[in-house]
């Protein structure tokens, strides 16, 4: 079984930082992409940031605030958020496509989710 599991939501005033943390852990043999998702209530659950072994990608509306990074040996995912806006607010996802021992095939997770809620 392979779980993802997030940490470091909370509240915040606007214009403060939050650091996100995702864990994955099983048996895993290999993870490709590694990122964040976002849904605010009453709204589509959208892409924050992903990270590969290439490259990074982020949301316009986060470019410049947010950095995503990865720790390949530990199987984590970080997700910093600095000048955070109430726009900001939302449950944070965490997202995986990995492969297991046993079946080269990649298949997509997606962690609990964590509140962020950034007040004016």
């Amino acid at each position: 079984q392979v779980q993802l599991v997030e940490s470091g939501g909370g509240l915040v005033q606007a214009g403060g930082s939050l650091r996100l943390s995702c864990a994955a852990s099983g048996s895993i043999f290999r993870i490709n992409a590694m990122g964040w998702y976002r849904q605010a209530p009453g709204k589509q659950r959208e892409l924050v940031a992903v990270i590969t072994s290439y490259n990074t990608n982020y949301a316009d509306s986060v470019k410049g605030r947010f950095t995503i990074s990865r720790d390949n040996a530990k199987n984590t995912v970080s997700l910093q958020m600095n000048r955070l806006k109430p726009e900001d607010t939302a449950v944070y996802y965490c997202n995986a496509d990995l492969a297991v021992f046993g079946d080269s095939r990649e298949y997509n997770y997606w962690g609990q989710g964590t509140q962020v809620t950034v007040s004016s």
